[in-house]
């Protein structure tokens, strides 16, 4: 039974994100008899630009004091494609997946990536889709999501950023994911009414388990959960373990049509692993 093991991280800065999804990485790398895969749904506070590995420096458009005033941080990463934004109000989903097992191909993974993020803005009204020869999703001609993925071991990560209601603003700062003259949109600013980020991540779950083939989902911290499934990384997104443990939200993804209920959760492991990103918020 394939299992799609999710965490809701709320606010974490990116560092720690890259820490503990590096942490995921290895683990599916050394379970090669385990189809299990994890999903990490998270909002980038310190906002960050980063650099893909096509990115080119003339598509950060803001001094980097103009920058630092902002309270915006700047890193590299492995993923493909240029320069993105990340910041409040958008949804970021990092999946680690195993390619392989599932029988896909990297074009293949981001063709369904982009068709769960079709699928997700339509269930709030929204008409979207993908334009030739660029990835990623449209509502009209502005970008309403983005995507950059990262292969390692033919296992994926990185993933998909969704504007729910970010502060356009900062899109100014830069030319997204390197498209001139190409504008970007939201959720929120699409249907002219206040969105949040949590309304966005259970249909998230729930189509990303139907279109990725998953047959069922649980929390990091469910019970039915194997014991293991996040324990450990209380250390990998600090060095201290000091900081604010209280329980996360109580957002709980309902299951898609044709797969059981999802399963139970106790507060533990991911009260845990919110904890351990603290000391990158201070």
């Amino acid at each position: 039974m394939a299992d799609l093991v999710y965490a809701d991280l709320g606010a974490v800065p990116y560092a720690a994100a890259m820490r503990i999804q590096e942490e995921l990485l290895r683990r599916v790398a050394d379970a090669e008899d385990d189809d299990r895969a994890y999903v990490l749904l998270l909002e980038h506070d310190p906002p960050v630009i980063t650099l893909g590995r096509n990115s080119r420096g003339e598509h950060v458009l803001a001094s980097t004091e103009r920058l630092a005033g902002l309270g915006i941080e700047v890193h590299r990463t492995s993923r493909g494609g240029d320069v993105t934004y990340h910041g409040p109000g958008q949804l970021v989903a990092y999946p680690v997946v195993r390619l392989g097992r599932r029988r896909r191909t990297l074009r293949r993974y981001v063709h369904d990536l982009e068709e769960i993020l079709v699928r997700l803005v339509g269930r709030f009204g929204i008409s979207a889709g993908r334009t030739a020869g660029m990835t990623g999703v449209w509502v009209g001609p502005k970008k309403v999501a983005a995507i950059g993925v990262a292969v390692k071991r033919w296992i994926a990560h990185h993933g998909l950023a969704l504007n729910v209601s970010p502060d356009l603003a900062h899109f100014d700062l830069i030319v997204p994911c390197g498209i001139s003259g190409g504008g970007v949109t939201s959720i929120q600013q699409v249907l002219r009414k206040p969105v949040s980020v949590n309304e966005v991540k259970a249909p998230l779950v729930e189509l990303m388990a139907d279109v990725l083939g998953f047959d069922r989902v649980c929390r990091a911290d469910a019970l039915a959960c194997p014991a293991t499934a996040l324990a450990g990384l209380r250390d990998v997104g600090a060095r201290s373990q000091d900081g604010d443990r209280s329980a996360p939200g109580e957002h709980r993804p309902t299951a898609g049509e044709r797969r059981g209920p999802v399963l139970t959760v106790k507060a533990g492991i991911l009260a845990t692993v919110k904890a351990a990103v603290n000391h990158d918020r201070r």
